[in-house]
């Protein structure tokens, strides 16, 4: 069984910009919970004790230890006793170094799981290492079937046997791809992993800064022979790289998550609220009579956080709303998610769109399909329209803007 847990996080998670300006895009809120947080807790379900993060960067740093510490808030919350360490101060040039230098400084010297930090997934990791044991594999990658984007990832061929024989890293064409079949970032590392940077090709990697997985480790171990190997998962896996995939997987998962995997408690017919104080007991009661009077429209699966108020006549379709949310009267939000402590005022429409922290929304604003940061100040009568804002920036009152990015 593996133990370990190797997460890699650095960069600056470009993609997934503005919200990632100031935030480690491990600890980006979804589900109204640190994105990393819903990874560990399925893999501490399953056995898993140990988490290292490979972590680069300053704020990747300080955003998540500040949160995460050593984990031991972890077994008061969910039960499960686990222990968080971290890589140090060094700066390594790919998620490859990250998980090396981890594994060196640890001494870590047995079969590890790696995870990336934008990920959700469901995996059975001990059938995955018992597929990996029985092949005597040097690594195995978790696979999944993808139909649309196979640009965007690393794409395998496999013989009979899942051995991998060819691994393409986002073919620029389609007709490049050699199968359906994507690098998930899921793998297990064998305790030979650490050797195979001392002898000559692993130390040709190093020494040329290759030290990426997807591009340079992963194709070179296969080129020179070692057994690498490709794990089917049938569970589901997102890659939360950009706002589009952030906003599909949170659709996917309000519609296959129960209450108990959502912290809430299903007051409606697919509205979830969360709380457990006396206080939140009241407000859920009276936001479930509210939509079952219709004084709130609500078209499910809604998850709603703690403390949150809803003013009359408002309605709300397939969205996430966070902690300390206000929403005013007349208000529409649609496909969206509204991250903790933001005021929306009366007669807001908001469809298929992320609002970051923190924000304020006044009287009459419509925004679709924009990415809002945090701590931004939107003015009453704004139109936004595939729009993306920055944290900490003010749009002016009656302001409108289409296919644009206020950096």
């Amino acid at each position: 069984m593996v133990k370990i847990a190797v997460i890699p996080v650095g960069g600056e998670a470009v993609r997934l910009k503005p919200l990632t300006v100031e935030t480690s895009k491990a600890m980006v809120r979804f589900l109204n919970r640190p994105l990393i947080e819903l990874s560990i807790l399925h893999l501490a379900q399953q056995g898993v004790e140990e988490f290292y993060f490979g972590v680069r960067g300053y704020h990747n740093y300080r955003d998540i230890y500040d949160y995460f510490r050593e984990g031991e808030w972890f077994y008061i919350r969910y039960g499960k006793g686990i222990r968080i360490r971290y890589m140090p101060r060094v700066e390594t040039r790919g998620n490859a170094e990250a998980v090396l230098t981890t594994l060196e400084y640890y001494d870590i010297n047995e079969p590890v799981l790696v995870v990336q930090g934008d990920n959700i997934f469901r995996l059975d990791i001990q059938n995955m290492y018992n597929f990996h044991a029985s092949k005597k594999a040097f690594l195995t990658i978790a696979l999944k079937e993808e139909i649309e984007n196979l640009e965007e990832f690393g794409v395998v061929a496999v013989d009979e046997d899942m051995r991998i024989l060819k691994f393409v890293e986002k073919p620029k064409k389609r007709e490049e791809a050699p199968s359906n079949l994507v690098n998930t970032g899921l793998y297990i590392l064998s305790e030979d992993f650490r050797n195979f940077f001392r002898g000559e090709v692993g130390q040709r990697l190093y020494v040329e800064g290759r030290m990426d997985f997807g591009k340079d480790v992963i194709p070179t171990c296969i080129e020179s022979g070692l057994p690498v190997y490709g794990y089917v998962t049938k569970g589901y896996w997102f890659d939360i790289g950009t706002p589009e995939r952030y906003l599909k997987a949170v659709r996917y998962l309000l519609r296959h998550l129960n209450s108990s995997e959502l912290e809430a408690e299903e007051v409606v017919s697919h509205v979830y609220i969360q709380g457990s104080s006396l206080q939140s007991k009241a407000l859920k009661e009276k936001i479930g009579d509210n939509i079952r009077s219709n004084i709130i429209r609500a078209e499910g699966p809604l998850l709603i956080g703690r403390h949150v108020q809803i003013g009359a006549e408002t309605y709300l379709k397939e969205s996430v709303i966070d902690n300390y949310v206000i929403i005013g009267e007349k208000s529409s939000i649609e496909e969206s998610v509204i991250m903790d402590r933001t005021y929306v005022g009366r007669g807001v429409s908001i469809r298929r769109s992320i609002i970051g922290r923190h924000v304020y929304i006044g009287d009459g604003v419509v925004i679709e399909d924009s990415v809002i940061a945090d701590n931004v100040s939107v003015g009453e009568g704004a139109y936004l329209k595939n729009v993306k804002v920055w944290p900490h920036r003010t749009i002016e009152r009656g302001v409108r803007l289409e296919g644009f990015s206020l950096i």
